[in-house]
């Protein structure tokens, strides 16, 4: 089990189902943490660590707001045509401190993400880290601003989501990025943890559909 601290100046992690107003959720879906860990070590393929467990906690209250932005819809081509944009409300949260928790047990490969991650913040071996563009939680413009090993900053994990059968919050481990069919949702809850981590078989499994 590994802890990271991720502060984020301003992000939006949409729900799925938003579409006129683009609602957020008040802390990134396992989905948006996995791709945020690789993007962090560099990998490209996004199933290269599946099996690992992620999962985020609130740190801290954030501020919420709207703002009426530009957004794209591809109905008709060419996809830069101006009847692809439209302008819609968009929630923004700013002001976020995260604990991200990572757990490699269940995978299957010797190199894990839990590893990689801990050789890139603890070790800070970043010669053997390959990557480009910037490292964004949510929308490639939500950049992220620190990344730091969890016992640096905090030492709880805050309001962290973990999973219940019967859980009143369903946010995706997997997402299809044509359609949604391949979409794959974990249910749980927003609970208040003691110091240390949270335990292992609460935390969502980053798993594609069968």
């Amino acid at each position: 089990m590994f802890g990271l601290y991720v502060s984020v100046p301003i992000a939006c992690f949409r729900k799925g189902l938003a579409r006129e107003f683009l609602e957020s959720e008040i802390l990134p879906p396992p989905s948006t943490c996995y791709g945020f860990l690789l993007s962090l070590v560099g990998e490209t393929d996004r199933r290269r660590h599946v099996g690992a467990r992620v999962t985020a906690g609130l740190l801290n209250t954030t501020e919420l707001s709207v703002v009426l932005r530009t957004v794209w819809r591809v109905k008709s081509k060419p996809l830069g045509s101006s009847g692809n944009t439209r302008p819609d409300f968009q929630q923004l949260l700013s002001g976020i401190e995260l604990a991200v928790w990572l757990d490699s047990s269940d995978e299957a490969g010797t190199v894990t993400l839990e590893s990689r991650v801990r050789e890139a913040v603890v070790g800070r071996n970043f010669a053997a880290i390959s990557r480009f563009g910037g490292l964004s939680l949510g929308e490639s413009t939500h950049l992220v601003n620190d990344v730091l090993p969890l016992g640096e900053k905090y030492t709880n994990c805050g309001r962290t989501f973990l999973l219940s059968p019967r859980g009143r919050m369903t946010l995706p481990v997997w997402v299809d990025h044509v359609g949604s069919a391949g979409t794959r949702y974990s249910t749980g809850d927003v609970e208040e943890c003691p110091s240390g981590p949270p335990a292992v078989d609460r935390m969502p499994r980053i798993e594609p559909p069968e």
